[in-house]
């Protein structure tokens, strides 16, 4: 089912890239349909926004009702709501240690640089319809940061609210929520209707079609999001002669059961550990709710590849920048570096993948191989940061001189005559 490829060999590269590379290709098909959809919304707004919610989500309303909101929380198990209590509190506790600080130099011509941090006026948490946790993770960042506005965007799941998300959300003090999905809710959140009210950035994980439809917003300069590509979740595992293949097998599983198209690859110098992972996945796989995904997703992007040396190991890793990463090694700590590219690293046989989506940190990460030049999600991302420079006479004196001459060797006469009319101010 899952494909085995051997380091050592000639047109190993090529092989991988293939593999990793097609889930990044977005086909000319879904390009049109997010188009289409986007363009309607665009026209039709929230006429468009019904007729999708009720192709695709079995829903026909756009906001819900606080009495039904109400009603789904006071289902939900006292158990549950106590466990979104103490998540909260952790991840809470982890991004307080983000917050930026403003910076303030005054050079000796007496010029004065600032630069001050200012949280984003709104937001939307883009959240799948039944992940609590997604929404922890992308509003507590935002609150942080002193973000007003911020909005709750979730589909319901065949026409029903999920209790667990809306109670989160109570938790956190949201209070305007829209049940919409996919890239006609994208849309509407960044030019608003006369239903949903737009805001400054949208974050959060989706379908394919959730992140194409915030790239092509984003575009075209109607809304902000992410730094990083929030695409199909990603996990490699890096075991040897000593590691689990029942953990290591349960590991992949768990990141294959979130979408067909998601990525679990196995990466290790024992062959007897990529046989018996293969065999443990299949076992598992069998008493798997979510089987008939993670079974496609494996057969699809699953991989076991056999390196021959821990040098081999780091360069492939290097060269995949997956999300997630797992290793399980007898001696794991030669793993504590930062010269592994990745969005998040467990380390240690205790330390699980499936445990850390839950927090403290983050669980919005880097995926498509974009760990290479983005990090996940945090405070940053809900904080623009301006530049001031207040110059002094002595100062404009001295840095003038030089601005007039880069000024006009760049053939920007304008900037070297304002440049020269501050000169010349008594």
């Amino acid at each position: 089912m899952m494909k085995i490829l051997d380091s050592n060999k000639k047109n190993f590269y090529k092989r991988l890239d293939y593999i990793i590379n097609k889930r990044k290709i977005i086909d000319r098909n879904t390009f049109r349909i997010v188009e289409k959809i986007i363009n309607d919304v665009r026209k039709k707004k929230d006429k468009a926004l019904i007729y999708y919610e009720k192709k695709f989500n079995s829903n026909s309303i756009i906001i819900p009702k606080e009495k039904e909101i109400s009603k789904t929380i006071r289902m939900l198990d006292p158990k549950i709501k106590q466990a979104i209590d103490e998540t909260c509190k952790r991840v809470k506790e982890w991004h307080l240690k983000q917050i930026p600080k403003d910076i303030f130099y005054k050079d000796k011509l007496n010029n004065k640089f600032y630069y001050k941090n200012k949280p984003i006026e709104s937001t939307a948490c883009y959240v799948p319809g039944n992940l609590p946790s997604t929404l922890i993770m992308c509003a507590t960042p935002a609150i942080i940061a002193g973000v007003k506005r911020i909005v709750l965007c979730s589909p319901a799941v065949n026409g029903k609210l999920n209790g667990a998300v809306y109670y989160a959300a109570k938790k956190l003090g949201i209070r305007e929520y829209y049940t919409l999905g996919g890239a006609s809710a994208v849309m509407a959140l960044a030019i608003g209707t006369k239903k949903v009210k737009p805001v400054n950035k949208i974050v959060g994980p989706g379908s394919k079609w959730v992140a194409l439809s915030k790239k092509y917003v984003f575009l075209e300069g109607l809304c902000g999001i992410e730094s990083a590509n929030y695409g199909p979740s990603e996990i490699l595992c890096i075991g040897d002669s000593t590691s689990s293949p029942e953990i290591i097998a349960s590991s992949m599983i768990a990141q294959s059961e979130h979408d067909v198209d998601a990525m679990a690859i196995l990466l290790s110098k024992s062959k007897e550990l990529i046989k018996k992972t293969k065999s443990s996945i299949n076992k598992q796989l069998k008493s798997l709710p979510r089987k008939r995904i993670a079974s496609k997703s494996l057969k699809k992007n699953g991989l076991l590849i056999y390196a021959p040396n821990d040098k081999n190991i780091l360069n492939i890793t290097n060269h995949i920048g997956p999300e997630h990463i797992e290793v399980s090694l007898k001696n794991y700590k030669k793993y504590l570096n930062n010269k592994i590219i990745a969005g998040s690293i467990c380390i240690g046989p205790y330390s699980s993948m499936g445990l850390s989506d839950y927090g403290p940190q983050n669980h919005n990460l880097s995926t498509h191989g974009s760990a290479k030049f983005s990090s996940g999600l945090g405070v940053k991302d809900f904080i623009t940061q301006t530049s001031y420079n207040e110059l002094s006479k002595k100062g404009v004196a001295k840095l003038g001189k030089t601005g007039i001459l880069l000024s006009e060797i760049e053939s920007l006469i304008g900037h070297s005559r304002s440049i020269k009319k501050r000169l010349e101010r008594k």
